[in-house]
């Protein structure tokens, strides 16, 4: 291998390196010797559900001790890892998941361009955050997320659409007009969706979720101010 071919190849190996610590809770099996926030994230919920684990990012042997207790605790098969489908599992059983939420107990938290989920916030809040972490790379564009909720770019409504589906908040894609007169009216205790005719934005846990502000376009969470002036305040029911 010529040496453009290795550094090719070193580049390569690095970005797949920052795309995996960047990665959401859920996108990816989580093993012995993963890093990120994802990794960060699984510790705070075996945390929630009775496993002590210390939050540091770095899936070690402690970690994959606790992963291996919740999983004979819930008589799963034992293997240490846990799997996209595992992991949605542990975000259902998280506690918080009564018919009408308690107040919140934190604001989200930013890690990078990924959002953290505060503590005792209800499972649907945690599967909102992290369904808007796994768009937080893509790009803005018109149109974006309405033909399919997985889509190589996403417009405002798109991407609040995506954060609400994958809380089971939502069946199909809204364009924000449609967002206007969905849930229940005024702000919710811990989702609120901002729609008027020509944009739209949500606020889970006291963090908003924008294609437009400050830094670059496209879903990002985003902590600067907005004015809700003109915006109709939606929220899902109990939540």
């Amino acid at each position: 291998m010529n040496r453009y071919a290795c550094a090719l190849a070193l580049a390569a190996a690095f970005a797949a390196q920052d795309t995996a610590a960047d990665a959401a809770f859920g996108d990816r099996t989580l093993r012995l010797g993963h890093h990120g926030t994802d990794v960060r994230q699984l510790q705070s919920t075996l945390t929630r559900l009775g496993h002590s684990t210390v939050a540091d990012g770095a899936f070690g042997p402690a970690t994959r001790r606790s992963v291996v207790r919740y999983e004979r605790a819930e008589g799963h098969r034992v293997n240490g890892r846990v799997s996209p489908g595992q992991a949605r599992g542990m975000v259902r059983r998280l506690p918080g998941t009564t018919a009408v939420a308690p107040a919140p107990t934190g604001r989200a938290t930013l890690d990078g361009r990924l959002a953290v989920a505060p503590a005792g916030a209800p499972a649907q809040v945690v599967e909102a955050i992290a369904a808007a972490n796994r768009i937080t790379r893509k790009p803005y564009r018109y149109g974006g997320g309405h033909g399919s909720f997985r889509d190589s770019g996403y417009d405002c409504s798109g991407a609040v659409s995506y954060a609400l589906h994958g809380a089971g908040l939502l069946a199909r894609p809204l364009a924000s007009s449609g967002l206007m007169s969905w849930g229940r009216s005024g702000r919710g205790k811990w989702i609120t969706v901002y729609a008027h005719g020509g944009h739209a934005y949500v606020v889970i846990a006291g963090l908003r979720f924008d294609t437009s502000g400050e830094g670059e376009e496209g879903p990002r969470w985003r902590e600067e101010k907005r004015s809700s002036r003109g915006f109709k305040a939606r929220h899902p029911e109990g939540l």
